[in-house]
């Protein structure tokens, strides 16, 4: 079979739909964005200088859209209705998030009336069927009951979305580290589909292909300097994406089918790759919120010492600080992805040797340590003090 005869061809269209239509639909939603008033005020924890408009997240939700109206017309996308009826439901569930952070980049809501919208976009994933059913356990499947599963989607939901929001603090930091990730995991998803032939996993492989798409097109317009923030309607789409994406994969697959190539490892993978693959944004949202904790206020009152932030701090620019986490999150989300397609013990020694060899790159070219926001000119945070602000970062 050659490239153009197998399936891949049918996920590059799709996503290069994604990327077409995000990227023609990106100005309008900036101009639309403007008109009503939806942009992003310059407070004490942002890098930007002016304010800049949001509802980048609704060109996404429209290259989404494009693309799954496109793939349900392909012939080796649409001959599982399974995952046509999945990919509906998710992209309702979508629909669903992303209006709920447009109001909220209009409206500013607090954070109750939040996760009260992500809670009732995994409601709309729950009650179209895509939810956890089982998971891997002692070498075999553990069996959820509905309440169970219900609410670990929930949650999964929940957590996705808001690591994704946390991350999204400094020019194209948060559509790059999807993207990187999304292509690492849709790789691992496809070959589920086509070597294993296990058609549940076309589901996965399709959301993720279409998410590295759509957050490429996006990016001309996000990175630095950028035009447009994809604003809490971005953020939480792309979270719940890659939460549909992760609940379709692990939850729905029955992993004891992948045992017979490689072991144990093999029935664990779906679940441990999208958890690597997304390691920074999850390290980075535990370590805030224990961090908030710890300082005696909520979890959910932002302030200005997340990871990107900690990178302006060592002196790296903006771009600088963005590009360290682009392969920080590459090496991670593909050294899951390799390792998972090839368990080994020399490609674990080269995995870990790679990572060794990052970590002392990172280390080697900090330079001097500067107060937060000094680039830009912005009077540093108070050491240790920790500011309430708006919870949506907008980068």
């Amino acid at each position: 079979m050659t490239w153009l005869e197998s399936p891949m061809r049918e996920y590059v269209l799709v996503a290069l739909i994604g990327l077409v239509v995000c990227f023609c639909l990106t100005p309008a939603c900036r101009s639309l964005a403007i008109r009503l008033g939806a942009t992003a005020p310059v407070r004490d924890r942002d890098v930007h200088q002016h304010r800049i408009p949001y509802f980048g997240g609704l060109a996404m939700l429209g290259g989404l859209a494009a693309a799954y109206l496109i793939a349900s017309r392909m012939p080796f996308l649409s001959r599982y209705p399974s995952v046509t009826a999945d990919s509906l439901v998710i992209l309702a569930a979508g629909c669903v998030i992303c209006l709920v952070g447009v109001i909220d980049d209009l409206y500013d809501l607090n954070a109750a009336m939040k996760i009260a919208g992500q809670v009732l976009a995994a409601g709309v994933l729950v009650l179209g069927g895509v939810r956890v059913h089982w998971v891997p356990w002692n070498g075999g499947i553990l069996t959820l009951d509905p309440v169970a599963g219900i609410v670990i989607t929930v949650v999964v939901v929940f957590v996705c979305a808001n690591a994704i929001n946390i991350v999204d603090g400094l020019d194209g930091l948060a559509a790059g580290i999807v993207a990187i990730s999304a292509s690492a995991f849709f790789i691992y998803a496809y070959w589920l589909t086509t070597e294993e032939d296990i058609a549940r996993a076309t589901t996965a492989a399709l959301v993720t292909v279409v998410m590295c798409g759509v957050c490429i097109g996006y990016l001309p317009h996000n990175f630095h300097p950028a035009t447009i923030f994809m604003g809490d309607s971005g953020a939480m789409l792309l979270g719940l994406l890659f939460a549909a994406s992760t609940i379709s994969l692990t939850g729905q697959i029955d992993p004891t089918n992948l045992a017979d190539r490689s072991g144990l490892w093999a029935a664990y993978v779906p679940m441990i790759l999208p958890l690597i693959s997304l390691g920074l944004p999850f390290l980075d949202m535990i370590v805030a919120y224990t961090r908030r904790t710890w300082h005696g206020v909520w979890w959910f009152v932002a302030d200005k010492q997340h990871l990107h932030h900690r990178l302006l701090q060592r002196g790296h620019s903006q771009l600088g600080a963005v590009m360290i986490m682009y392969v920080w999150t590459a090496l991670l989300s593909y050294s899951a992805m390799i390792w998972g397609l090839f368990p080994s013990f020399w490609s674990g020694v080269t995995v870990l040797a790679v990572v060794v060899a990052a970590l002392a790159f990172v280390v080697l070219t900090g330079r001097r340590v500067l107060p937060i926001g000094a680039e830009v000119g912005q009077k540093a945070t108070a050491k240790g003090k920790l500011k309430p602000c708006k919870v949506n970062s907008g980068g």
